[in-house]
């Protein structure tokens, strides 16, 4: 016993058994991940240096970091050696764009499979394929196609979602790129009031991916929900995070996404009290 695990300490501290550990965790339990853009402002912020829960949703099919190249056969042609649970109404996940599978997103899922999604100028709607599940009676709502759709439902729940003032919000980059030609993930519909909004409904083992920067990010409603094939995982927590300035945010450091959004929505709420 103790000749193996003289062996075991030997094979840890060469080189190949240090390069096999290594990709190990990365292949099965985590992975660095790097907050590129604001779109998910003001929930992850731009310098933010996360490590990414690669278990959450099942083992995605091992591939080398920055190079891309997988390891290993898609044996169950979904995306993942080991299947699990699907991302839930609200989690962040990180995913490959569906378009470019060897670039990262990270967005807030905010509909699943039989759910359906309007997008008007005021912003995101929710008809929740089983409507037992959302308890807001004081809710916003509209009716499109015999059907409920809640405003915003996860506006109360995630601080950090919002709708920044732009030249160009993303209602009317939708409405340009249709005008334009362009090809767009959502379908032009008119509503009973006779304004225009955009409509889809999200397919079996799918997920509607929106940016918490409502009015700044690259999303579902563009380029489609993402199919469970392109799941990584979702944020564990920051390990480090810096300003463009390249000041450090210490108060971010070491903390999960789930207490920061905890923080951020009791703070909200104060300063709601207080108004």
């Amino acid at each position: 016993m103790k000749n193996i695990f003289l062996k075991l300490y030997a094979f840890i501290n060469s080189w190949v058994g240090t390069i096999i550990i290594v990709l190990g965790i990365i292949f099965f339990l985590a992975q660095a991940f790097v907050i590129p853009s604001g779109s998910m402002l003001n929930t992850l912020l731009i310098g933010d240096n996360l490590f990414v829960k690669k278990f959450s949703y099942g083992i995605p099919t091992p591939t080398i970091p920055w190079l891309e190249i997988q390891v290993l056969p898609d044996f169950n042609k979904n995306g993942h050696l080991i299947e699990g649970e699907r991302p839930k109404r609200g989690d962040i996940v990180i995913f490959r764009d569906p378009n470019a599978p060897k670039i990262h997103f990270v967005k807030r899922n905010v509909a699943i499979s039989g759910d359906e999604v309007l997008y008007t100028k005021e912003g995101l709607w929710v008809h929740f394929s089983s409507d037992s599940i959302y308890k807001d009676t004081t809710a916003r709502s509209l009716e499109f196609g015999g059907k409920v759709f809640y405003y915003e439902p996860y506006a109360a729940l995630h601080a950090g979602v919002h709708y920044a003032q732009t030249s160009l919000d993303a209602f009317e980059q939708l409405r340009i790129l249709l005008h334009n030609g362009e090809k767009i993930a959502m379908e032009q519909v008119d509503l009973s009031n006779g304004e225009i909004a955009f409509y889809t409904s999200i397919k079996d083992d799918e997920f509607f991916m929106m940016g918490d920067n409502r009015n700044n990010s690259s999303d579902s409603r563009f380029w489609g929900a993402v199919p469970y094939r392109y799941i990584i995982g979702k944020p564990w927590f920051i390990y480090f995070s810096w300003d463009d300035a390249f000041n450090i945010r210490w108060n971010r450091i070491g903390k999960s996404v789930e207490s920061l959004e905890k923080q951020a929505l009791q703070e909200k709420n104060t300063k709601n009290l207080e108004s």
